[in-house]
C-alpha cells in the first residue's frame, strides 16, 4: 500500500503525559501502575470496596473541568481526551490540516471499548425517586458509544466523516485501517485517529468477574503472571498521504492488517490463526518480511492463554534478533486505547531510538522456549530502529497489526 505520513502524534497515560514524559518512562522502564487502596477506593470505581489490584490512573490530570465551550461534554473520558489533545502541538497540527483542506475534508476515527460508560454508571447510581436520571445527569449526548468521537470532532473543529470503532482491545489499531481506506478512496485528505479509554467500574469489575485482574502489577509473559492491570489513556495521530512528507525521516504507517478468529468471545484461537492472518496482511501491505522488523510491541496482556498464543506466533515468525517488548506493565492495559498507545511507543522507537522493556516481568516463562526468551527484552535499550510493528488482539478474536517506518525507507 502507499504509506501514510504520521504528521503529528501524542499520547497521555499513567507512564507519561506527552511524548517527552512517555519517552523518559520507556527509557527508564518506569511504571505508572499503583495499587488500589481498599480504604480509599477511587471515585471512578463507583463502589465502597475494590478488589486487590493495580491500575494506571490519571486522576491528577483529569481534575480540571472542560472549558466553557465544551462544558456539555464534561466527564472523565472527555477530560482525558482533551488533556491529551493539548500535548505536543497536536491541536495546532490538526488546525493546519483543517486550514489547508477544509474542515469537511479532515476525518476522525476513534477507537474505544467503553466510551463514556463511566458517566452512565454514575447516573444510574443516583437515580431519583421516580427511577430516572437525576437533574444534571440527563445528558443524552454522553450516554452513547459515539460520545467521545463527537466530542473530539467538536473540540478540533472538524466536519468530515467521524466514526467510532469498538472491537475491544484492538479498537484504536483497527481505526488506523479505517483511516487508510478513507485516504486511499479519496474520501478525505487527512484523518485524526484516536484511542481513548477511561477507567470505570464496568472495566474493573467486568474483568474481575472473568478472573482476569491480577492482584499485583501485571507480568507480561512471566511464569507467575496472573492477569491484567487496568489503565487509562488517550492517544492521537494525524495521518496524511505519503506525498505530504516533508523529509525522508518523516514517520509513516507502512502497513495495517486485520483478521478475526471467529473462535471464542474472550479466548484467542489456540494456534493464533487470526493473529497470524492480521500479521500477514500488515506485512504484505508494507512490502516487508517479518524478519525486517527490528522492534516489536507485543499485545502482552499477562493472561495465561493470550501470552502463550502470542509468544508462539513471535517465535515462529520473527527473527531471533527482534527486540520484542510488552509495555502494559508500564501503562496498564488501556483497552480500546491500547492499540494506538502502543503504536505511539513504536513511533518513539523510530524517532528517538528508545526500545522499551517489559516492566515487572522478572523472566520469560520457560515454557515458551529459548527462542522467545531471546526475543523478549525485559530491559529497555537505545538503538536505531528501521521498522517497528505493534500487535493488538482483542476479545471476540478481533486482531490487528500495524507496521511503521520512515518515508525514505518506504520510497526505497
Amino acid at each position: 500500500m502507499p504509506p501514510l505520513v504520521v504528521a503529528a502524534h501524542t499520547a497521555s497515560c499513567a507512564a507519561g503525559v506527552g511524548m517527552a514524559a512517555l519517552s523518559d518512562a520507556l527509557r527508564g522502564n518506569t511504571s505508572g501502575l499503583q495499587a488500589l487502596q481498599a480504604a480509599a477506593p477511587p471515585a471512578w470505581a463507583g463502589a465502597a470496596t475494590v478488589p486487590e489490584a493495580w491500575a494506571g490512573a490519571l486522576d491528577t490530570f483529569v481534575a480540571e473541568p472542560l472549558p466553557a465551550a465544551l462544558a456539555a461534554w464534561d466527564c472523565r473520558p472527555t477530560r482525558l481526551a482533551f488533556q491529551a489533545l493539548q500535548q505536543d502541538g497536536f491541536m495546532a497540527a490538526v488546525a493546519a490540516a483543517r486550514e489547508r483542506w477544509g474542515a469537511a475534508r479532515v476525518g476522525l476515527v476513534l477507537g474505544t471499548s467503553a466510551s463514556t460508560i463511566g458517566d452512565s454508571e454514575a447516573a444510574y447510581r443516583l437515580l431519583d425517586a421516580d427511577g430516572g436520571f437525576p437533574a444534571g445527569r440527563r445528558n443524552p449526548r454522553l450516554n452513547t458509544p459515539h460520545a467521545l468521537a463527537a466530542f473530539v470532532q467538536q473540540a478540533l473543529g472538524l466536519q468530515g466523516p467521524a466514526v467510532t470503532v469498538s472491537t475491544a482491545c484492538s479498537s484504536s489499531a483497527k481505526a488506523c485501517g479505517s483511516a487508510r481506506r478513507w485516504l486511499q478512496a479519496g474520501v478525505v485528505e487527512a484523518v485524526v485517529v484516536a484511542g481513548v479509554e477511561a477507567l470505570s467500574a464496568s472495566l474493573l469489575f467486568g474483568f474481575r468477574s472473568l478472573g482476569l485482574v491480577a492482584p499485583a502489577p501485571c507480568q507480561p509473559f512471566g511464569a507467575a503472571r496472573q492477569g491484567i492491570s487496568l489503565g487509562e489513556a488517550a492517544a492521537f495521530v494525524l495521518l496524511q498521504r505519503h506525498e505530504t512528507a516533508t523529509s525522508s525521516d518523516a514517520l509513516c504507517l507502512l502497513g495495517d492488517g486485520e483478521a478475526n478468529d471467529a473462535h471464542h468471545m474472550s479466548a484467542p484461537h489456540p494456534q493464533g490463526l487470526g493473529a497470524e492472518l492480521a500479521l500477514d496482511a500488515a506485512l504484505a501491505r508494507a512490502g516487508l518480511p517479518a524478519e525486517a522488523i527490528d522492534f516489536l510491541n507485543l499485545h502482552g496482556t499477562a493472561t495465561p492463554a493470550n501470552d502463550a498464543v502470542e509468544a508462539a506466533l513471535v517465535a515462529r515468525r520473527y527473527a531471533p534478533t527482534v527486540h520484542a517488548c510488552a509495555t502494559k506493565g508500564l501503562t496498564g492495559h488501556t483497552m480500546g486505547a491500547a492499540g494506538l498507545l502502543e503504536a505511539v511507543v513504536c513511533l518513539i522507537a523510530l524517532q528517538h531510538s528508545v526500545r522499551a522493556g517489559t516492566a515487572h516481568t522478572p523472566a520469560a516463562d520457560p515454557v515458551f522456549g529459548a527462542l522467545f526468551e531471546q526475543q523478549l527484552r525485559l530491559q529497555p535499550a537505545t538503538a536505531a530502529v528501521r521498522f517497528a510493528a505493534s500487535h493488538s488482539f482483542g476479545f471476540g478474536g478481533n486482531n490487528a497489526v500495524l507496521v511503521f517506518g520512515r518515508a525514505g525507507e518506504a520510497r526505497a
